[in-house]
Parts: structure tokens; sequence; C-alpha cells
């Protein structure tokens, strides 16, 4: 296929968001090709100052951050004091060119600064602003505060997440191991930027996404609000276990775990024949899914009995062999050595720090050619010079 342009070439995003969620939102926009201008404060987004800390341009001291790097890639930074007169005048010249606006402020702080919605119709009745907020601009918790770690909480998602519970112990809850609802919003928020672009093309006219982190994480919950309403018991953490399928979790072997996951009656019989153990699927007790989800227990000692005889690279090598999908439980440092992470461009470069990988876009569209290196995070209001400058060379007859 002739190479195509990226989807989001010529849109420009004008984002005002800051740390996580919006970054993240308009880290996927700027993989699909838009502009984004990154407004910031005179003191810049506060994630500048989150460590660890690349080292300076000597090999020494401290440089740019690692987490700001990984989420600002390719974006423009423009400096713009929006309390004061110069820097709200500047802004509404950008929103007068954008196509799209994102921002993660608490509910009403844009309109406090001078842009409530109704003006940014004004401004600019194609553009499609998308707020960002920890719940949303309605309800009762709309100016509640919020961090990733309040949402996992609130939404239920960290008391399915954790150790299973021993006997006489209560379970050990825990935080998802990434910042997931600050992930899933900012998803979710580049979701429906694109659906909104789309429904501009026919109406002519933008729209206004109103994305709440909350409500973003409750509906990533998955089957636990179904097996809630028709078990009636709550749902709590299981480790590694799958709440309905069954074998489908980490198991020890020899020298480490591994995980398997024989997702029906046929790979559960290839599973036990690899394992030696082929009795079991004739027994009453793991003949269906259901029957193995009732004495999981029980099914995995006697897989665990059998697995301990050997390392795990040896029923890795096994089970892939008989079509039983397995995995090792990897660590960070095992996918920078993982051929399959480098042949789909997974961690790239970054220009200018070629030693710094940060995870590349995992969106691949056929004829598209995919990026070999990531372009530089922006110094804090590097483009504020040049963006000005292209805002002058154009027209402005004022709100419309």
């Amino acid at each position: 296929m002739a190479a195509a342009s990226p989807p989001l070439s010529g849109i420009t995003v004008i984002d005002l968001t800051r740390v996580l969620a919006g970054p993240y939102c308009t880290m996927v926009l700027r993989d699909l090709g838009a502009d984004v201008i990154k407004v910031e404060p005179p003191q810049g987004d506060e994630a500048r100052g989150f460590g660890p800390f690349l080292p300076d341009g000597d090999g020494g001291g401290r440089g740019e951050s690692a987490y700001f790097t990984s989420l600002n890639c390719g974006k423009r930074s423009v400096v713009l004091d929006l309390k004061g007169d110069a820097g709200r005048a500047a802004l509404a010249a950008l929103i007068r060119r954008a196509d799209v606006l994102v921002e993660n402020f608490r509910p009403g702080t844009l309109a406090r600064l001078g842009f409530p919605p109704e003006r940014l119709v004004t401004l600019n009745e194609r553009l499609v602003y998308a707020a960002i907020s920890g719940f949303g601009a309605t309800g009762p918790d709309a100016q509640r505060p919020a961090y990733d770690m309040i949402i996992q909480a609130l939404s239920g998602l960290m008391s399915i997440t954790g150790t299973e519970p021993e006997p006489l112990a209560q379970p050990r809850r825990v935080r998802v191991g990434t910042s997931i609802a600050d992930i899933v919003s900012g998803l979710y928020a580049a979701l429906g930027i694109v659906a909104a672009l789309a429904q501009r093309a026919h109406s002519g006219r933008g729209a206004m996404l109103d994305l709440g982190m909350f409500d973003a994480t409750v509906s990533v919950l998955e089957n636990a609000v179904a097996r809630f309403q028709v078990t009636g018991a709550v749902p709590g953490p299981l480790g590694t276990r799958h709440p309905s399928i069954t074998p489908f979790e980490a198991y020890a072997t020899a020298d480490q775990e591994i995980v398997i996951a024989a997702g029906n009656d046929r790979l559960f019989a290839a599973l036990c024949a690899v394992l030696g153990l082929d009795r079991l699927p004739a027994d009453r007790r793991f003949a269906s899914n259901a029957a193995r989800n009732e004495h999981v227990a029980v099914l995995k000692g006697e897989l665990e009995s059998a697995l301990r005889s050997q390392p795990g690279s040896f029923w890795l090598q096994r089970l892939a062999a008989a079509g039983v999908p397995a995995a090792p439980v990897n660590t960070v440092a095992d996918l920078f050595a993982d051929p399959q992470i480098a042949a789909r461009g997974m961690l790239l470069p970054v220009a200018g720090l070629e030693r710094f990988l940060v995870p590349g876009s995992p969106l691949k569209f056929a004829g598209m050619a995919m990026e070999r290196q990531r372009p530089p995070a922006p110094e804090l209001g590097e483009h504020t010079a040049p963006v000005l400058a292209e805002l002058a060379s154009e027209p402005d007859t004022g709100d419309k």
C-alpha cells in the first residue's frame, strides 16, 4: 500500500492539561498526527518536576524529567499566563484557529479564566472541547479533587485487586501497578475527541465532551458489576486467578511462576496431556469449566504437583508446542530484550536522548510508516515565539 499520512494530520490541538490523564490523551492525538500545542503556565506543567530525572546534556546533574518526557514527546510548548490579559488574548487567538481544546482543570476553572463554554462556541463553533476531571461537571462530587489513587479506591477497582484472602485473614488490597484510572480516562477522552471530529465532518459544528475519571474507571470494572448482581456476593481480590475461568492463573514450577490460561475444555485437555495428567479431564470435578471453578484449589494442587517437577522454561516450551497459552511473569527489564517488542517498535529512542527509550504507539495503520524514533519533549516555552508569530501572521477578526 502507498504511504499514508497520519489520520489526524492537519488537526491542531490546544492542550491545557498537566500531569497524566490529559497529557496521555493528547499524546495519543499526537501519535495520530495532530499538532499538539501544550499551553503551560510560567512555572510549567508540574510533571516537569517529577522524577526520575535524566542526566543533563553534559552527562551529569539533573536534566529533564523522564516522567514528563515519556508523555510529551513531539508536542510544542507555549507559555501563557492565563491570569493576565495578554495570556488570555493569546489563548483566544489560538482557540479561533484550533480544532480541539483539551483541559483537565477542576470544573469551572476555565470559565473563571474567561472561557466559559458559550464563549468557546463564539470563538470557534467548530471547536471540539474536551474537559477531563475527577468526577465530571455534574453531580454532588463535581468539585471534589481527585488523583488516580482516589479514583481507584472509590471506583471499586482497588477492592478487587490484590492477594487472594488466606484462611482467617483479610485480603490485602493494592493499587493497580500503573495509574490506570488516569490512563483509561485519557484513552476515553481521545476516543471521544476523534468521534466528535468525525461528527463535525458532517455537521460542521464542534462538540463538548465532559469526561469524569470516576465514570471511566467504573466503566472498565468488566464482569465484577455483573457478578455482584447475579450472585449477590461482593467481589474481592483473587490474586492472579480469573473469577470465572479455570485454570487461568499463575502456577509454581521448579524455579519460577508461570501463567497458564486454559480457557476451554480443549485447552484443558491439552494442558493435562502436557503435564501427564490425562486422567483429570474425565474426573467429574474437572470435566467442565463450571466444575473446575467449584474445585479450583484442588485442581491447582494437582497441576502444581506436576509443574514443580521441572523448571518453568521446560514447561513453557512444551505448552507452546501444544498450543496452550502460557507465559513467564516478565519484569519491566525483560521487555527491553523481547524480540516482539522490538519488532513492533514499542520501545523507541527519543531524539537527542538515544539511550533513553519510551513506549511507542500501539496504533499501527496499514500503509503508514512505523515511527522509529520519538521526537523530543519540548523545553518549557520552547515554541512560544514561533507559535505567537504564526498567530500574528494570520488575520484576526476578533470573536466570531
